[in-house]
Parts: C-alpha cells; structure tokens; sequence
C-alpha cells in the first residue's frame, strides 16, 4: 500500500472560499512568504513538482487545493508579509486567507509554518494570535531545521517554543530538504484526514 499523501494531486485553484466545493475533510497550510511552504507540501507528498517552488517570494496568490486520498484535501493558502504583487492585489489575500479558515466547517487543523532558523516574526504571531482568537485547531511546523547548525539545534528549539508559549514537543522540526520530521508530520496529516 502507498503511503499516505503520496497520491496527493492538484485540483483547482479560487480566490473566493464560496467557489470551493464540499470535501469530507481538510487541513490547511499557512506561513510567510518564502517559509518554504511549496517545498515541504512536495515533501509530504513526496513529489518534486506537486507545489511550484519558487525563490520570489509572494507566489502563491490563491487558494490550491490538493487532493489525496478519497475526498480529503490539502490546502495551500497565500504567504503573508513580503511578497511581490499588486498592492490591490495582496490587499484581498488576508480577506481571502480569513474568509476560509472561518467558513471552512472540514476543516481539521491549521499548520503554520515559521522559520526554524529565523524563529517567530510579528507577522507569525499576529497569525497565530488571530487563530487562537477565533477558536481554530492550528499547530506550527518549524521549516528549514537543517539550516539550524546542529550545535544550537537544541536552544533554538527551546526558544522558538518558548517565543511562542508553548513546551519544545508541541512543535514539528521539519526540513524538506534533508527529510527531517516529513515522516512523522505526513502521519499527522494522514491522521487528521482519516486517511
């Protein structure tokens, strides 16, 4: 049997969460721009072009939605902070980004993403603030771990943690590019979607 979210595929991409069909369940992946976001969803999926990579930050600009598994989705939601675009144009992503997370009754977990090496910016904790305010399941996946130097691995954990409010364990360590914590966050995934 393949492993789960391996058969994950693209489906559509909308701009208005009222567009999206039904699914039986879904989790969402968030984070600012150029947190590596697209790399860690190929990495999850274990395919090299499921989430297009790009250096400039800002790419993604709508809501992608990814199917795995008998109607469960993976959500890819836009970057937050810097980002290149139209100002109009990145004005309507927060309003886009909210309206789904709050309209969203599949929805089962909310995972964002900060850098590892970078820790928590303000724009991470206005996130994460705002999604304890309105009550949503979320959990933060701490990216690029393998640029964390294997010497201040442990500290660092401590203080993202800490930065955050929360114990070291209540954080995934990922690195998509040398596959650290995929395999546990993708069983985590899996879980959450019933897979």
């Amino acid at each position: 049997m393949a492993q789960p979210l391996t058969d994950a595929r693209f489906v559509t991409s909308a701009a208005d969460v009222k567009s999206l069909g039904v699914c039986h369940a879904e989790v969402a992946f968030v984070g600012r721009s150029n947190v590596g976001k697209s790399s860690l969803l190929n990495a999850l999926a274990n395919q090299r072009q499921l989430a297009r990579v790009s250096k400039t930050p800002g790419r993604t600009r709508l809501i992608n939605i990814f199917l795995t598994g008998a109607d469960r989705w993976i959500v890819d939601l836009p970057g937050y902070g810097f980002a290149l675009g139209p100002a109009a144009e990145r004005a309507t992503w927060q309003k886009m980004v909210e309206g789904y997370l709050t309209g969203r009754t599949t929805l089962r977990m909310v995972f964002i993403l900060v850098d590892a090496e970078v820790g928590p910016t303000k724009l991470d904790h206005q996130m994460i603030d705002w999604l304890r305010s309105e009550g949503l399941p979320h959990r933060i996946v701490a990216t690029k771990a393998d640029q964390v130097k294997p010497s201040k691995a442990l500290k660092q954990r401590k203080d993202v943690a800490a930065d955050l409010g929360l114990h070291s364990a209540d954080i995934a360590w990922v690195s998509a590019a040398k596959g650290s914590g995929i395999a546990d966050l993708r069983r985590e995934v899996a879980e959450l979607l019933n897979l």
